[in-house]
């Protein structure tokens, strides 16, 4: 354009060997970007610069207008009272109230027991009732093995229970316990006349033997009925007591071995029926008979020996008049 705003024709040659020439008061600019800008593109294209700005900058200034609204005492308690008001009334939505307890295979002490550990009365929220920690809780009886806890809809807490399932009785200082077959205490008597069933074992640590005293009950098999039941001896091997004072003692390894050696015996010999007080096993290789007071005072007399009183001590002979 001219001075006067005229627009002014620009003729452009393209002939060969033709310079083309700007027009008359227009410079010609510079492709190249400056020093400044360069350096900035420079620092654009480096990601963690592109983060910050993007990123950091925005976050940044949105934590500090939360932080500079969030002094104030009063706004603060403001936006906590409107948290816990949405958040109780989403609880307290019917769909998430609880209304009934359901309990299956657990008899009935370990179902008031279950009942009596729940953490809130019903109907209450699902959201006030901790299922793994109830869970944990309820594992603490003896008589529970295992329990499945879970919210079925409808607003009902089912309880699907195991219990544990009494194998032996445990005569301690303490009483009698019953026990499963790993050595879980299930419950106490006060007698073994409650659980006449089970089989009776005695001593400290026997408790933690219960694998081997149940398999020599089940060795015992041909004798049970005579059977009253196993001494643990040092916390290391098994008195087997019968009727009549009877008494097997087994070794402290293959203990069920050497009580089927001993069963087999009797049955072709009756050596239980005959008046033997002990039956010796504890050295397997050495088997030791130990008579009763009435063979050894009828051997004794049949030596001309004076007679034994039950406690084993020698009865004074008799004065003649």
């Amino acid at each position: 354009m001219d001075g006067g705003g005229r627009a002014v024709p620009v003729v452009i040659d393209h002939r060969p060997g033709k310079q083309i020439t700007p027009p008359p008061g227009r410079q010609r600019r510079d492709p190249a970007p400056s020093r400044l800008k360069y350096r900035l593109q420079r620092v654009w294209l480096t990601p963690l610069y592109r983060r910050v700005f993007r990123v950091g900058v925005p976050a940044f200034a949105l934590a500090m207008v939360a932080g500079l609204w969030l002094a104030d005492e009063d706004r603060r308690a403001m936006l906590t009272d409107t948290v816990t008001t949405a958040v109780t009334k989403v609880q307290s939505r019917d769909e998430f109230q609880v209304r009934v307890m359901t309990i299956e295979g657990a008899s009935p002490v370990v179902d008031r027991a279950l009942r009596a550990m729940l953490p809130v009365d019903l109907p209450a929220s699902s959201f006030d009732i901790d299922l793994a920690a109830l869970r944990l809780q309820v594992l603490q009886l003896d008589a529970v093995e295992t329990i499945d806890l879970r919210i079925k809809p409808g607003g009902i807490l089912s309880a699907v229970v195991k219990e544990r399932e009494p194998a032996i009785l445990w005569r301690h200082a303490r009483g009698i316990d019953m026990l499963d077959a790993g050595g879980h205490r299930v419950a106490s008597v006060t007698s073994r006349d409650v659980r006449a069933d089970l089989p009776m074992i005695t001593g400290e640590g026997a408790d933690l033997a219960t694998d081997e005293a149940l398999a020599l009950f089940d060795a015992a098999g041909p004798i049970l009925p005579r059977v009253r039941g196993l001494v643990r001896r040092g916390e290391r091997r098994w008195d087997l007591v019968l009727d009549h004072g009877q008494r097997i003692l087994l070794p402290q390894t293959g203990a069920v071995i050497a009580l089927e050696a001993a069963i087999a015996l009797d049955r072709a010999e009756d050596m239980l029926g005959r008046d033997i007080a002990t039956v010796d096993l504890r050295d397997p290789t050495r088997p030791v008979l130990r008579l009763g007071i009435d063979a050894r005072n009828t051997i004794r007399t049949a030596r001309g020996l004076p007679m034994l009183a039950p406690d084993g001590s020698i009865l004074p002979e008799e004065t003649e008049g």
